[in-house]
């Protein structure tokens, strides 16, 4: 029996499923919703992080100043980049926004 094992799959039994992500953009990430508009449905495969969702709606690390999941705030910190390596669940609901002009800080998040 082969016992070799993929160092890349997150589990032995996750090959082949997807997950379904809701993905809010806000403020000046909103452009990037496309005709979707602001609120996007996104089927990834289990596994995925927040930097596959950046890289599927191509938005800029860089330009996201606060990033949610579910309500909470997984960004790393107000002067760190952002934790692209957080891992999603299913029917997660992942808000970004990006900073906002004329705010305390030019950044204070409204989502």
């Amino acid at each position: 029996m082969d016992q070799t094992t993929d160092t890349t799959a997150i589990g032995h039994n996750t090959s082949g499923l997807v997950i379904e992500v809701e993905v809010r953009l806000f403020n000046s990430l909103s452009r990037f919703g496309g005709v979707g508009g602001f609120r996007r449905m996104l089927s990834l495969p289990a596994g995925s992080t927040v930097g596959d969702i950046l890289r599927e709606l191509s938005v800029p690390a860089s330009e996201v100043f606060l990033a949610l999941q579910n309500g909470r705030d997984i960004t790393s910190s107000l002067y760190s980049a952002l934790n692209t390596e957080k891992a999603l669940d299913d029917g997660d609901v992942i808000a970004l926004s990006g900073p906002v002009p004329y705010s305390w800080a030019y950044g204070s998040p409204v989502v």
